[in-house]
């Protein structure tokens, strides 16, 4: 069994693009950990909520296998900060597998991690994914080594299943 932190928005996370990769990711066996920026009942764009597990100061990357990020309309407000930042600066440091859907990728450009790697995103993040060093597709799914990126909800499955299989290789 592996482990993986989710990090979602407090508010305005993206429902499937949480629901699916947690199923797909539990489904192959994996302890999920729900994050966010407070404890409590986080709520989706639509009707999806979620219990966090842990606040974001109450993670170490060192007890994960896997740090991953979900979009949605409330993403770069809660996410994108230096804590989380380094966060995941850590986890790369480490070899961890890094997950990110939708808009977050660009939370990744905005911690250097994106340099020379293929990355696909929402494509309103573009132009940051770009600007952070980044190759953009456009594509539903890439992976580039230890980082796996995807585009939105509609592969967000996809994207989960993904996950599971690079963490059952490695």
């Amino acid at each position: 069994m592996k482990k993986i932190a989710m990090f979602i928005a407090f508010q305005g996370f993206r429902d499937e693009e949480y629901i699916e990769p947690k199923k797909a990711l539990e489904a192959a066996g994996h302890k999920v950990t729900t994050v966010s920026t407070a404890k409590g009942e986080a709520r989706g764009k639509f009707r999806a909520t979620a219990q966090v597990d842990r606040t974001i100061a109450e993670i170490d990357p060192a007890e994960y296998d896997a740090l991953t990020l979900v979009g949605g309309p409330g993403a770069l407000d809660h996410l994108d900060k230096p804590a989380v930042h380094e966060l995941f600066r850590k986890a790369a440091a480490a070899g961890k597998l890094i997950g990110a859907i939708c808009i977050s990728p660009v939370v990744l450009a905005h911690a250097g991690l994106l340099k020379g790697k293929t990355v696909t995103c929402f494509p309103d993040g573009e132009g940051e994914v770009v600007k952070g060093g980044g190759k953009y597709t456009g594509s539903e799914l890439e992976i580039d080594g230890k980082l796996i990126t995807s585009s939105g909800p509609v592969p967000a499955r996809k994207y989960g299943q993904a996950l599971a299989e690079a963490l059952k290789q490695g």
